[in-house]
This record gives C-alpha cells, sequence and structure tokens, in this order.
C-alpha cells in the first residue's frame, strides 16, 4: 500500500528533495500527476486503486492544486495542504482578511472592487502605495505607483485582462524595508527557519533573482511566524514577514512553499524535506519502515 501521494505536475528541486527523503526513509509513496487524476465526486474506492494514507500536495497550479486537495480530502485522504488553506493562502484579500482577523500586525491594506475606483483608494491610501494581483506567485504583476498618474496606468491595464479578479484593485502601503523581506518555513507549529532575501529592487523573490541569507530565529519572529499559519489554517506553509518602523509585519503566507534558496542559503544544514514529511507523516498519522 502507497502510504504517501505527493501529487504534483512539475518535479522541481523541492520535489526531488522530498522524493529522496522519502526513499531513504522507506516510506512507501507514489507520485500523482494532476494533469491525470480522475477521481469519482461519489467517493467510493476501487479495490484496484487503494488511497493513499495521506497526500502531499505540491502542486504548482492554484486551480488544480485546490481541487486536488478537494477530491482527496472528500475521499477521506488527509491532505497537506487542505483545500480551506490553499482557498485562503491563494487569495491576497481572503489572507489579508484571516490576519486581521487574528489580529496580527499588517500592512495597511485597501481594496477597490473595480479598476476605476482603484486610483481613488490608492490616494486614500497614500503614495507610494503597492498594486498586487489578488492572486500570483513570485511577484509577477505587483508593481509601485508613486502617484496617482502611475496608479491609473497601471489599473488601466488590469482592466484589459481577461480575468475578472484582475480587475478588482488590491493594495498596500509601500513599507521602507530595509532592502530586504524576511521568509520563515513553518510546518504545523514547528518554525523549521528563515531567510532574509534581499534584491536589486523593491521586490526580493528569489524567482526575479533575490538572493537569500540565513535569518535567526528570534522568539519574537517565531512567534508571529506561527500565529499567521495558524491564522490561515496552518500546514507546511512560507510566511513573508517584512520590517516596518514599528516592527514585524505579516506581508503574506504561501501555501506551496518552493525551498531551493532557503537550503542554498544554511548551506544544507536544515533538511527542509524532512521537516515537511514528518508533518504530512503525522497529519496522515503514518508510521515509517523500521
Amino acid at each position: 500500500m502507497t502510504s504517501l501521494a505527493v501529487l504534483c505536475s512539475r518535479v522541481r528541486f523541492e520535489e526531488k528533495q522530498i522524493f529522496a527523503a522519502l526513499e531513504r526513509r522507506r516510506v512507501p509513496y507514489s507520485q500523482v500527476d494532476t494533469r491525470r487524476l480522475i477521481a469519482e465526486v461519489s467517493g467510493k474506492t476501487r479495490a484496484d486503486a487503494p488511497e493513499p494514507a495521506v497526500a502531499l500536495n505540491r502542486e504548482i497550479s492554484l486551480s488544480r492544486g485546490l481541487y486536488a486537495s478537494l477530491l482527496m480530502e472528500a475521499r477521506g485522504v488527509p491532505t497537506v495542504n487542505r483545500a480551506d488553506v490553499i482557498t485562503v493562502c491563494g487569495d491576497k484579500l481572503r489572507t489579508s482578511l484571516a490576519l486581521e482577523r487574528a489580529g496580527l500586525p499588517t500592512p495597511r491594506t485597501t481594496v477597490a472592487l473595480t479598476p476605476e475606483s482603484g486610483a481613488d483608494a490608492a490616494e486614500r491610501l497614500g503614495f507610494p502605495v503597492v498594486i498586487k494581483p489578488l492572486a500570483g506567485s513570485w511577484g509577477r504583476l505587483a508593481a509601485v505607483a508613486p502617484d496617482r498618474a502611475t496608479a491609473e496606468t497601471v489599473l488601466e491595464h488590469r482592466a484589459a485582462l481577461p480575468s475578472p479578479q484582475q480587475h478588482i484593485a488590491y493594495l498596500q502601503e509601500f513599507v521602507g524595508k530595509p532592502g530586504r523581506d524576511i521568509r520563515v518555513l513553518v510546518a504545523g507549529d514547528e518554525v523549521i527557519g528563515a531567510t532574509y532575501r534581499y534584491g536589486d529592487g523593491w521586490r526580493t523573490n528569489a524567482a526575479l533573482g533575490g538572493r537569500s541569507e540565513p535569518c535567526p530565529v528570534t522568539a519574537e519572529l517565531a512567534g508571529l511566524a506561527r500565529a499567521a499559519a495558524r491564522a490561515v489554517g496552518g500546514g507546511v506553509l512560507g510566511v513573508d514577514l517584512i520590517e516596518g518602523p514599528d516592527g514585524l509585519l505579516v506581508l503574506e503566507v504561501n501555501h506551496t512553499v518552493e525551498f531551493q534558496a532557503f537550503q542554498l542559503a544554511h548551506d544544507h544544514a536544515i533538511d527542509v524535506a524532512d521537516a515537511i514529511i514528518d508533518h504530512a507523516l503525522a497529519a496522515g498519522r503514518v508510521r515509517e519502515a523500521s
């Protein structure tokens, strides 16, 4: 019987590390390509296709990842991360609302439901402002608007995009961070570690060429990262923090976290794949082979 199913359509550095750790620990597993996943809504299990004890969702596509978790959970398979967590983390407004309900410090955020009202919202928030898409990663389609004219130009471009979701104006204050932000990896209540992420511009994403360096895990940092992870529902998460003038702020929470830059920054001293597997096995109450 397969103990663990890894849901993914692309095998990146992270998935290779997870597969290697599973093989080293002799945990029976299978890779399930979500592009070929077929599941009956009835939830009935075929005798020739027993369900895994737990599913680890590493799907890069937000839509496929969400529905893959939904289908697994409907069949009684514990899934990391759960569909409700993906729903919150995959939408910046839902994330902001969850963090606000938990009383956590975040940048001031304003939302307008049309591009036309977005410039007024930006002016009310105060320039410069950061305009972000509700869904997306790696800093794509995010822009800093120093004035109303720039905000109108960015929002006019968004209005021309075919997705109605892109027409929602999600705006945040521009926080004068010290040229870096902080990525904290969390698995359940365990803080795996943290890195500073530096960039040449205002964005520090590793996918955009940002560099990572080890960041000390203080009690304040660990407590805030755990609280942010709990606020969105928990699981294996990447919590992004920024250093504001009055202390740490939670920027966002990522549900399918990449960790290649993290491991390189720590010179492989921290095994992220092992921590992820530990959490997944605990969620499925799976015992490793002796």
